[in-house]
């Protein structure tokens, strides 16, 4: 006999999950690459002057897809023999990479029902290892192709790049945590990580940082448009120039739209002073193009300045990072003092201050490192420098971001803080149930209302203030009081209470008037004239007809009984009984036609 074997577990054990987050890494490399391949396969086929075979094509496909990744090329065959680096790396490319490692990092991390999953470390290891096994093996793919990888490359850039795109995933499958810090930090940093207090204002600076940048990286942009439709023809004559096919014209259209975001960062580096070098001996900033450029044919770099003095169009990218500071400002201004949030809970000036600098420290560091990828060599001449200077750029949109945005946002807190009567905050000062602050201002609208709505001075009651809650001042009609006040006045027109009405009840030109105030909320609000109806209609029957009929719902039917009196609950019930009444339906219906007796009974039939 055989002995059976013991079943599987329906979890899987630790080496099986380590495996599988292996699996995902090589999947997102390999959906990556094999795009990227057939992309680059099918413009070698429609391509009428194919300069190697299919080997050629797939190895350059190769090289492309290590480049968008962050690492350095070489091309061996060049006119003077001296391999010619590649290092600008197409910004719209990475997208793609990253997001898949990211997206095979946060689905190994993510628990599954019924399943187990390795550790955070676990699966940041393996996604990691199994993405870098096939970009090492794509590196050693290339060696014999037009374009090589450069070995020195492998680790940084593209390592770091994978590394950071899984530890964001599984950071994104835990929840994005804020901390706790590892146990070897400082301990002081620790005790800081953990207050609330630190989280909400690291939290606003973040955020404030990034709208900062991205509006800095958004005017770059429309500065690079702006020159391209300055010089349309210049591109449209170097885009016909560089192809006379349609697949390489597509080709080139491709290229200049990965490119597109580099060109926005090399705007965002002209808006902010340093500008972009255009190659070993030329540099275009705000102040005019000095050197001799040496670009080349590409439709994008004919939005690059003429050579000589700046005018003052030029000038005017100086704007850009200047917007950049007021919406980095204003982002951190609406975390310091919320336009709905009590005085005691705004911020104060010195933490408004150090927040937005924090903000302005980490808008500078992110143009440092978006512009350290923007640009690179394009040869080993000339070509050698293209593109921002990262260690100018970040500097600059330090300056600019904290120099503006500082003093932007302590003066966007003043105004959010000005007096109730020339702010839009209405009564967020005040506390819950309070009617004002108990000023002089308060106390001269409190005197209006007793006075009444038409001036003439007639009391309106001591409750007049609390009813009507919506003092106004000429020069401040938003002023409407209590936010959801809708008491309706009732009153004869003309009355102080509530002045000359329409037939609705409440004054025309009374802005918290809403028509559908004065609308009936109760659907049995026409029960009382049905009954007398009723009532009329059986007692010309002469008893022929039944009680009024109670069509009521059992939920309307109870809340309208519990809160009628004791006497009313018997309106729509059975009659009560003779002993109890004193008589019944009948002798009632004969009681009212015929008079009673000297003793109180009624006449006999």
């Amino acid at each position: 006999m055989t002995e059976r074997s013991p079943m599987l577990p329906p979890e899987r054990t630790r080496t099986l999950a380590l495996a599988s987050a292996f699996l995902r890494g090589v999947a997102a490399a390999g959906l990556g690459l094999g795009s990227l391949a057939v992309l680059v396969t099918v413009f070698w086929i429609s391509s009428p002057y194919p300069d190697s075979g299919p080997g050629g094509a797939l190895r350059a496909a190769a090289a492309v897809w290590l480049l968008a990744h962050g690492a350095e090329l070489v091309r061996p065959d060049t006119l003077s023999g001296v391999p010619a680096p590649v290092g600008v790396v197409p910004l719209l490319l990475v997208a793609g990479p990253v997001w898949l490692a990211h997206r095979a990092a946060r689905d190994a991390a993510e628990p599954e029902e019924g399943r187990r999953r390795p550790s955070q470390a676990g699966a940041f290891c393996a996604v990691t290892a199994g993405y870098l096994l096939v970009a090492a093996a794509a590196a050693a793919y290339t060696r014999d192709g037009s374009l090589r990888v450069v070995p020195d490359t492998l680790a940084f850039p593209v390592a770091l790049v994978v590394a950071g795109a899984a530890a964001a995933g599984v950071w994104t499958a835990a929840g994005r945590p804020f901390g706790p810090l590892p146990s070897w930090s400082p301990l002081v940093l620790q005790e800081a990580v953990a207050r609330t207090l630190f989280r909400n204002r690291a939290e606003a600076a973040c955020r404030a940082a990034a709208v900062g940048t991205a509006v800095l990286v958004g005017g770059g942009a429309l500065l690079v448009a702006v020159a391209l439709g300055r010089n349309a023809a210049a591109a449209q004559e170097s885009f016909l120039a560089l192809s006379g096919d349609w697949s390489g014209r597509l080709a080139v259209l491709l290229l200049a739209v990965s490119l597109v975001p580099n060109a926005a960062l090399w705007g965002a580096a002209y808006g902010l002073g340093p500008g972009f070098a255009l190659g070993t001996g030329a540099t275009a900033t705000p102040l005019g193009l000095t050197g001799t450029p040496a670009v080349p044919h590409f439709p994008l770099l004919a939005a690059a300045p003429e050579q000589g003095p700046a005018t003052p169009l030029n000038w005017a990218a100086l704007a850009v990072p200047a917007v950049a500071a007021l919406a980095l400002a204003w982002c951190a201004v609406r975390r310091a003092a919320p336009a709905d949030a009590p005085r005691a809970q705004v911020w104060s000036p010195r933490e408004t201050a150090l927040v937005t600098g924090l903000a302005a420290l980490g808008c500078g560091a992110g143009t440092a490192l978006l512009t350290v990828v923007a640009g690179g060599p394009l040869g080993s001449g000339a070509l050698a420098a293209f593109g921002p200077v990262w260690w100018l750029a970040g500097p600059a949109a330090l300056a600019w971001t904290a120099g503006i945005g500082v003093p932007a946002a302590l003066l966007l807190r003043l105004w959010r803080l000005r007096e109730r009567g020339w702010a839009w905050r209405r009564d967020a000062d005040a506390p819950e149930g309070a009617k004002g602050t108990g000023g002089a201002e308060d106390d001269e609208d409190a005197e209006d209302v007793r006075e009444g709505a038409d001036g003439n001075g007639a009391d309106a009651g001591p409750g007049a203030a609390e009813e009507t809650g919506k003092p106004r001042r000429w020069w401040a009609p938003w002023r409407t009081g209590e936010p959801g006040d809708r008491t309706v006045q009732e009153g004869p027109p003309g009355s102080a209470a509530g002045g000359p009405a329409p037939a609705g009840g409440a004054p025309e030109d009374d802005p918290g008037f809403e028509p559908y105030d004065f609308l009936p909320t109760d659907p049995w609000h026409e029960k009382e004239t049905r009954e007398a109806r009723w009532a009329s209609l059986k007692r010309g029957s002469g008893g022929l007809m039944a009680d009024f009929p109670a069509r009521i719902p059992a939920a309307l039917r109870s809340e309208e009984t519990s809160e009628q009196p004791a006497d009313a609950k018997l309106t729509d019930a059975e009659p009560a009984d003779a002993k109890s009444t004193g008589a019944k339906s009948t002798g009632a219906e004969r009681a009212d036609a015929e008079p009673a007796d000297a003793d109180g009974r009624g006449a006999t039939p």
